[in-house]
């Protein structure tokens, strides 16, 4: 049977309301009514959607949840191939950001086929613009590991992360996982708990883990949360007078003045210049 000749359709990943339909884009709306092909992660959340919005939808709806995301990718892949516009949603917010999406993306990407992605809702960001942190810099974690001995693990490797930290939890998990923090990062650490973003019972609770923990386990926590975790802060840096001998070991093994100056500063997190010229004073002494 001959290939198909016609020019390929398009990939389309699109973000949903996170919980008000009134977020949903122009260009979602025109796009529920002519894709071709839904891949919905939940058909029926998506169904409630479109009515939600009052479009009428033609294209073929399909599941496309993590369990079914491999098995669907070839026909979805197809159906780009003979021309069709295929559109991915997940339950809420951005595809592929801790839900389906990312596999079917690279695999289309590794047949040059069009995608494209339309932008909209993210957890991630609303989370964290209402966290009241510091977010110049952020990282996203994801779901954090289940059982407890990983979930300290995981826990471990954010104790000196200078950057914010955003990562989603179930609200069943959500005590325990603020009480294990309390003991691997310090009660002191600020974060903020939001729930049911954008929806009717929307809720952040700001303050230090300590005080969240007390919050989540003086009663039942609900819905979709999405927890930030402020930045470590930076130690503080020792006195450049005290750093001296390690940079005179490291010119004495070989290393240039200039470069040692820079590897012992930029590891103390003190400024090279003025290293640079204590050295230089202590060497004239």
């Amino acid at each position: 049977m001959p290939a198909s000749t016609a020019a390929p359709g398009v990939l389309v990943l699109a973000a949903t309301p996170l919980g008000d339909p009134r977020d949903a884009s122009v260009r979602l709306r025109e796009l529920i009514g002519t894709a071709d092909v839904i891949a919905a992660e939940d058909t029926r959340r998506f169904r409630t959607l479109a009515a939600a919005l009052g479009v009428t939808y033609t294209g073929k709806i399909v599941s496309h949840y993590d369990a079914v995301e491999t098995e669907r990718a070839p026909g979805l892949l197809a159906a780009v191939r003979d021309g069709a516009t295929v559109l991915v949603v997940s339950d809420a917010g951005m595809p592929a950001v801790s839900d389906p999406g990312y596999r079917l993306v690279a695999a289309a990407a590794a047949e040059d086929l069009p995608v494209t992605c339309l932008p909209g809702p993210s957890a991630v960001t609303t989370a964290l613009v209402l966290s009241g942190l510091p977010a110049e810099r952020f990282c996203f974690e994801g779901f954090p590991p289940r059982r407890p001995g990983e979930r300290r693990r995981w826990l471990e490797t954010l104790r000196d992360e200078r950057r914010a930290v955003v990562f989603f939890e179930s609200p069943r998990r959500t005590a325990d996982l603020l009480a294990a923090a309390v003991e691997v990062l310090g009660p002191d650490r600020r974060a903020a708990v939001c729930r049911e973003l954008t929806k009717t019972y929307e809720q952040v609770q700001r303050g230090t883990l300590a005080a969240l923990a007390g919050w989540a386990a003086s009663g039942d926590v609900l819905g979709e949360v999405t927890i930030v975790l402020a930045g470590a802060e930076a130690p503080d840096a020792p006195p450049v007078g005290s750093l001296i001998d390690a940079v005179r070991e490291r010119v004495d093994d070989g290393e240039r003045l200039k470069d040692a100056v820079a590897a012992v500063a930029e590891a103390a997190g003190v400024p090279k210049r003025e290293l640079y010229n204590a050295t230089l004073a202590a060497r004239d002494d």
